[in-house]
This record gives C-alpha cells, sequence and structure tokens, in this order.
C-alpha cells in the first residue's frame, strides 16, 4: 500500500486552474521531486496536500485513510509536515524554542513530552550548537535548518520540502543536501519542490514536471531532465535543439 495516493487533484480560482487532475503515488521510504516553472502550482500542490486549501476535486489518501477534508492540523499528527519556502522562524525566541513549538503543537504533546524531540531534531539538522541563539540572529542557512526542524520536530512520517535550498551558496547547498540524505536514510518519506536541480538530482528517485497545473512528464530523474518536452517547457530551451 502507498504511504501516499493523490488522484485526480484540482483546485481553481474562477477559470483559473492552479491545480489541474494531478494524480501521484509515494511509497514508504521513498523520495519524489516535483520541478516546474515559476507559477506552474507546485506550491499550491503542497497547500492541498498538508490541507492548507481545500481541493475541488480529486481526493487525497494517507497510510490507506482519505485525508481530503481533514484540517492541515489533524493531518500534521498523522505524519505529514511541511517546511515553507520563505523562513519565518519566531524572531524573538530562541533556536531551541522555535522547536520546541513544533515539537508540541505539532504533535499535540506537552512541552515537557516534547523537550527531548526538539533536542534530538536540533542535533538531526545541525543547530545544536544555536540552541540557544535568538531565530533572529540566525544566517539564511541556519535560518533554512531551523524551517526544516521545526518541521521534522513534528516527527513526520511525510516531509513536503518547498525550495528549500533556493539562495543558497553552493557549499551551504551541499551542506543542507547531506541533512536531508540523513532525513531520509532515517526512514522518513520525501516530497521536494526544488529549483536547484543538481539537489534534487542527489536525494529523489523520482520527478514529477509541473506546468500550469498539469503534471506533464514522471519518471527516472535523468530520463526526466533529458527529455526535449521538459527542456523546452520547464529550462526555456527550444525543444528540437534540446
Amino acid at each position: 500500500m502507498p504511504l501516499l495516493e493523490v488522484t485526480a487533484l484540482s483546485k481553481h480560482y474562477g477559470a483559473l486552474r492552479v491545480t489541474d487532475n494531478v494524480s501521484f503515488t509515494l511509497q514508504s521510504g521513498a523520495a519524489l521531486g516535483i520541478i516546474g516553472p515559476n507559477g506552474a502550482g507546485k506550491t499550491t500542490l503542497f497547500n492541498l496536500i498538508a490541507g492548507a486549501i481545500q481541493p475541488n476535486a480529486g481526493r487525497i489518501v494517507f497510510e490507506g485513510a482519505d485525508i481530503s477534508a481533514l484540517p492541515s492540523r489533524e493531518r500534521c499528527r498523522r505524519g505529514i509536515g511541511r517546511s515553507f519556502q520563505i523562513p519565518h522562524p519566531f524572531v524573538g525566541m530562541t533556536t531551541y524554542e522555535n522547536v520546541l513549538i513544533g515539537a508540541s503543537y505539532g504533535r499535540g504533546a506537552s512541552e515537557r513530552a516534547s523537550e527531548g524531540r526538539a533536542i534530538e531534531v536540533l542535533s538531526a539538522s545541525g543547530l545544536m550548537r544555536k540552541a540557544n541563539v535568538l531565530a533572529g540572529n540566525l544566517t539564511l542557512l541556519e535560518r533554512k535548518r531551523l524551517e526544516l526542524a521545526r518541521a521534522l520536530a513534528t516527527d513526520p512520517k511525510l516531509l513536503l520540502l518547498d525550495e528549500i535550498a533556493g539562495g543558497l551558496t553552493e557549499p551551504e547547498c551541499h551542506e543542507l543536501v547531506e541533512t536531508i540524505r540523513h532525513i531520509r536514510a532515517s526512514g522518513v518519506s520525501i516530497i521536494w519542490i526544488e529549483h536547484v536541480v543538481h539537489a534534487l538530482l542527489a536525494i529523489v528517485d523520482r520527478i514529477i514536471v509541473i506546468n500550469f497545473g498539469q503534471k506533464i512528464a514522471e519518471g527516472e530523474p535523468h530520463r526526466v531532465m533529458a527529455s526535449a518536452e521538459v527542456a523546452e517547457i520547464y529550462m526555456g530551451l527550444d525543444g528540437e535543439a534540446a
């Protein structure tokens, strides 16, 4: 049984179809990459899976249960965690306090019961040395790690990563990829939206390409990236030349 099944998922705002009849599955332990041009509907797809918005059609099944109508809090407690493209930590709180909030509210547990999980996650995300630093004083890489840590603190079975490598230098990107590799090795399944394709290729087993809300390609990452259609739509290259 797949961990996640997305079937004919659609979201529209008037005549604008942001997600248009998208279907895919994800097995437990797998890592899926999602690419596409800006405005293709990738983040909307994450919002639908996480429960931030409701679909107009289609369904989402997680661990065999239809979660299409569940609120985001319930989906989080069932094991769907997510990071956001632009980190928005509680800047007046320490790194540890930010992670503790994720561990307690995300899992529906008390702060005392969540302290161990918060410390675990700080270590796994490379932030232990910054535990007592105010989040507002962190570098961009550290804020990205904190965004990742807050999602991990909810103890997810499925982690949704939204352009977490964006804006990083090449060495910082390699550091982050290694962290994500360790997270995946721990058994967490991953769906990752990313424009930094080489980072994505280092982690994922499969790639989906989305354009104008529709899935236009899916398969083994290097084969998908070599497709003339993908080169033309995603990279802005001429299909014949590609």
